[in-house]
């Protein structure tokens, strides 16, 4: 009997290793092989359930992957962006993929106890006759422990965002950690209803409502402390899809001095964010870290003389000492109409949110010509575009040069692993740039992350900022004036001092800070 198993197994591994041989890759017996849980953790669970494909070794930054598809290079692809990692594809038995699964992230993980407890579960929606716009909902035990769970763990994970994300036969949760998307686990598609209604309740959303976006805020008090969340919701094709911000107020007592910016560029902002009257501006893309650079701000300045008014939509911190207004669009209360209110409560520093259009970007202009200072952000690509986005809205150019003090570009890339970090070798190439920028080569110290369940094996954790500061001297406020094009404003600036954004990146990656690709991944516009 033994014989014959014996040589049915030898039989199939025969015929995988002839499979193998068409595709041009290795066959491996997994029943044979013991696999390390931390290699083969270096994939996340719900791309291995996924793709059907577990890490088997890992050498430098090249991971084995063994597959039931190893010429599927859309799955490649994406292994490879996502872990950062190279990919070398192996053939592997399908069962016994399923099997070192299982093995590797272990069967009963606390997230599925729950979702096969939960998944015969049932929401019940009870309408109140007497209240027919009002819903009651009874969402069973497992699913609320579930949806905590979910919110929890983004939190242990120190994530900025969670993505609930509908697709045909699964729903995918994904956590932003350090500005990057990680797959977290998937859950069965027949708890999508019970966790985005148990989510709409703790946000006071209309659960009943699926056919236009919504936005709440949920108030935690946990044992680590008090977390706000604002909830947005968005109808799909799938379902509905939902991302929850993070807002954790431990990160406004973040002082000033370390973000990041070089000594340099700090004495400037400082000089600048003293200053009586005048705009300045803070640039960059969603998620570049702007709003921590303005809150940093208004702590250095809030002081028991100044009067400090903001604006914003919506208030993701409350700041003491500072009078804060959140837009109501509904009741006509936007940018505009806040900021022409705030000029008759005799403030000395404005913060709007956001220059939108030419009607606040105006009325910010008339602020700061009346003796008031005006901090406020724009998107753009780089500190010298602020001006050219001004002058789009149709802002007259002699307002922007009697106005505009600084304006302050960022970037936030993410810091080597202080736990796993290690000096790598100097490639020549880099050497060369490091020298153009005046870098010498015995001060160089580059480090990489080689991954640990601190960094979640990504060989990152924690961010810095990358910082480009161009403070209006009085030869680039005669150029703006006189409408000059963007390389003889770009041009200028440089001579005033400014160091761009690729150069601030550069000295952090000469220090240790950070890599080289991760500086490309972010200045890369």
């Amino acid at each position: 009997m033994e014989s014959a198993l014996s040589s049915e197994k030898s039989d199939k591994i025969r015929e995988f290793e002839e499979r193998a041989k068409r595709m041009r890759v290795a066959f491996v017996d997994l029943d044979s092989l013991e696999i390390n849980p931390e290699i083969g953790q270096l994939i996340p669970e719900a791309m291995a359930r996924r793709y059907q494909a577990v890490c088997i070794g890992k050498k430098e930054k090249k991971i084995t992957l063994a597959m039931a598809d190893p010429v599927d290079v859309f799955a490649l692809d994406d292994v490879r962006i996502r872990t950062n990692f190279d990919v070398e594809p192996v053939l592997a038995d399908p069962a016994a993929i399923d099997k070192a699964i299982g093995s590797v992230y272990g069967e009963d993980s606390s997230w599925k106890d729950i979702v096969e407890t939960a998944e015969t579960s049932v929401v019940d929606v009870i309408k109140d006759d007497d209240k027919a716009s009002e819903d009651e909902v009874v969402i069973d035990q497992p699913v609320i422990r579930l949806a905590n769970l979910i919110i929890t763990q983004a939190i242990d994970k120190k994530a900025s965002d969670i993505h609930i994300e509908p697709f045909e036969r699964e729903v995918l949760v994904r956590y932003r950690i350090d500005g990057v998307l990680h797959e977290i686990m998937t859950i069965p598609k027949s708890l999508e209803p019970a966790v985005v209604a148990r989510i709409k309740i703790m946000s006071d959303l209309d659960i009943a409502e699926k056919r236009v976006p919504q936005d709440g805020r949920i108030h935690l008090k946990l044992k680590t402390g008090d977390f706000d969340f604002r909830v947005s919701t968005l109808p799909t094709v799938m379902g509905e899809s939902i991302v929850m911000r993070i807002l954790d107020k431990r990160s406004i007592k973040v002082e000033l001095k370390d973000l990041g910016f070089s000594e340099t560029d700090f004495k400037k902002w400082t000089t600048a964010i003293n200053i009586t009257n005048g705009i300045i501006l803070v640039t960059g893309p969603t998620g570049s870290g702007k709003s921590t650079t303005l809150y940093a701000t208004l702590n250095m300045i809030n002081k028991p003389d100044v009067k400090i008014l903001t604006v914003e939509d919506p208030v993701e911190y409350n700041l003491k000492g500072i009078v804060q207004v959140q837009t109501n669009r509904r009741a006509g209360l936007d940018f505009a109409r806040a900021l022409r209110a705030f000029l008759r409560q005799d403030p000395d520093k404005i913060m709007v949110g956001e220059i939108r259009d030419k009607e606040t970007g105006s009325i910010a202009v008339e602020a700061a010509l009346t003796g008031h200072m005006v901090l406020s952000t724009l998107h753009t690509n780089n500190a010298v575009l602020s001006v050219n986005r001004l002058l789009e809205m149709g802002i007259e150019p002699f307002l922007i040069s009697s106005t505009i003090v600084a304006a302050l570009a960022q970037r936030l890339g993410r810091r080597v692993c202080s736990k796993c970090k290690q000096e790598i070798a100097k490639p020549r190439k880099l050497m060369d740039i490091f020298d153009k920028m005046g870098i010498p080569e015995e001060t160089v110290v580059l480090n990489r992350g080689e991954g640990c369940n601190v960094c979640n094996q990504t060989g990152y954790k924690g961010r810095v900022g990358i910082y480009e500061l161009m403070v209006a001297s009085d030869v680039l406020k005669d150029l703006i004036n006189r409408e000059a094009h963007y390389s003889e404003l770009f041009a200028q600036a440089k001579k005033d001092g400014l160091s761009t954004l690729y150069e601030d990146g550069l000295r952090k990656v000469a220090s240790g800070m950070t890599t080289y690709e991760e500086l490309y991944r972010v200045t890369a516009d």
